[in-house]
């Protein structure tokens, strides 16, 4: 069975009418999901309750800021408000954001514990979410977070990101960069938002590799760089595990980015990441095309359980 960890109270994240981050991506997701020819291989699991799980808020003041994270609070508890111009804060969505954690920690458990993948269907996403300021529709850094509770795990000693989301995780990098056993990479359109990801930018111990390409890049573009310089960098790591910050606003119907991927690439991406190590967790980052989106989280699925 493959586990996908899920709460309805991921939908009361409130970003808005007509936010692109909306409670709808997951809804779409689901219901792609439950009517797949697969569908039966899939076990649903409810994160753990944020008050049930000792490791979130430990955690969270470990990536980012106390004054972050009170600021965050501060606005769901008075109603609501602005991170940024792009990133709403609804009355729940502090506490939905440290379910999202919670979530992601329960999919590295599974992953940890049964040596296969797992996927996180959760939001807010996080990869824009740096130490002490939110954007991008990010709160807090899911990928880094559960990368550092990786770390904390018997036998776990170098964790790997790779984030294909259409644009940088900024967040992602600016947290893990400066950590010796956690190696970040990125295939991501430059320029794009938010103009970080330059190929440049190796991380504090050669452990970032950022792979910017043009707008209008397609799977000829993607398939050499994954062959020729992500799998390179990943096998030379040697990763005791794989985390995915799965975007897929690459997606050439995407209305957020100008990169032409088709959904069926992401099974393929999928396919080399498992060439690395079955020991993979993916979370959903970016995605807005509702119809593209869910048919990209099917392919990836699917070629788990293959």
């Amino acid at each position: 069975m493959f586990p996908v960890f899920y709460s309805d109270e991921f939908l009361d994240h409130k970003t808005g009418k007509y936010h692109p981050e909306s409670p709808e991506r997951l809804t779409a997701i689901i219901n792609a999901l439950k009517q797949a020819a697969f569908a039966e291989k899939i076990r649903w699991i409810e994160p753990t309750p944020v008050l049930d799980n000792s490791s979130v808020m430990p955690l969270l003041v470990k990536v980012h800021s106390p004054g972050y994270i009170n600021k965050v609070r501060e606005i769901a508890t008075t109603g609501g408000g602005y991170l940024d111009g792009d990133t709403p804060i609804s009355p729940r969505s502090y506490d939905v954001a440290l379910l999202a954690v919670s979530a992601w920690l329960n999919g590295m458990d599974a992953v940890l514990e049964s040596a296969n993948p797992a996927f996180v269907l959760a939001r807010p996403p996080g990869h824009h979410a740096e130490s002490d300021a939110g954007m991008g529709f990010c709160l807090f850094s899911n990928a880094a977070i559960a990368a550092y509770y990786a770390l904390e795990q018997p036998g776990i000693n170098r964790v790997a990101i790779v984030d294909w989301d259409v644009h940088h995780g900024n967040g992602t990098q600016a947290i893990v960069e400066t950590n010796s056993q956690i190696a970040y990479c990125s295939l991501h359109q430059y320029p794009c938002y938010p103009g970080t990801g330059r190929a440049t930018e190796r991380g504090f111990h050669s452990n970032v590799l950022n792979l910017p390409v043009p707008p209008g890049s397609d799977i000829s573009v993607y398939q050499p760089l994954w062959e020729k310089k992500v799998i390179p960098f990943l096998a030379s790591f040697q990763a005791d595990l794989l985390i995915v910050s799965a975007g897929y606003d690459g997606n050439a119907e995407d209305p957020l980015a100008s990169v032409n991927l088709q959904p069926n690439d992401y099974g393929l991406f999928t396919h080399y990441c498992l060439g690395i190590t079955s020991k993979i967790l993916f979370g959903l980052e970016g995605g807005y095309d509702l119809d593209t989106l869910s048919q990209s989280v099917l392919a990836t699925v699917s070629s788990c359980l293959v």
